[in-house]
């Protein structure tokens, strides 16, 4: 009874908070329903034994992605009224969507009930070993190089994100450690004894 009644909670909050990050008028309100879409899908995955899951959205997504989006949102300029213009014309494509995206669940969770094989509240692991232990035995062992492979892909995008962010801008005046390491206390100060009553001339 408390299993169910914590799903119903979970979905339930995570289709509202989903709805609100797309119609929130506030950038940095939708980031923030975001991060708690995130975290109720989260209890969701606890739900059914995918701890593995629950852990990379809470880590993953609201410890890295949701913030770093938050940064952006919140350092970049954007004029977010001209992004909401064209909300009213896409809408009838983004419901499309949505339709055919949950007659593609209905219909998956049909063909799975037809083959036999009942739903299960747990994700299926071996005898004595938790979710995360499976889940690291397989990616370790079986699934170690595509592992790896994926790690060389994310370390070339972020390379590549730096390297087309990176521009050099000539109203910055860049130090120059050298040149500071061989200045002499006499070149940086100058001794004067201006007279009584006149100022220091610069």
């Amino acid at each position: 009874m408390i299993q169910l009644l914590a799903f119903y909670l979970f979905a339930v909050l995570t289709i509202v908070s989903g709805i609100l990050c797309v119609t929130a008028r506030n950038p940095v309100h939708s980031v923030l329903w975001l991060i708690l879409a995130f975290f109720n899908a989260a209890g969701l995955m606890v739900l059914v034994g995918a701890e593995f899951i629950a852990m990379l959205l809470v880590i993953v997504y609201v410890g890295a992605v949701a913030v770093l989006f938050l940064f952006v949102v919140m350092m970049l300029d954007i004029d977010f009224a001209e992004l909401r213009s064209g909300f009213a014309r896409y809408l009838p494509f983004g419901v499309a969507l949505v339709a055919l995206l949950a007659g593609e669940i209905i219909l998956a969770e049909g063909a799975w009930s037809e083959g036999g094989i009942p739903l299960s509240r747990s994700a299926p692991t071996p005898e004595g070993m938790s979710n995360i232990q499976a889940i690291g035995l397989l990616i370790y062992t079986r699934y170690l190089y595509i592992f790896e492979g994926a790690g060389l892909v994310l370390l070339v995008a972020l390379i590549g994100a730096i390297v087309l962010t990176h521009r050099k801008r000539g109203d910055v005046r860049t130090q120059k450690i050298s040149e500071q390491n061989m200045r002499r206390p006499q070149d940086a100060t100058r001794n004067t004894q201006p007279p009584v009553g006149q100022g220091v001339e610069l």
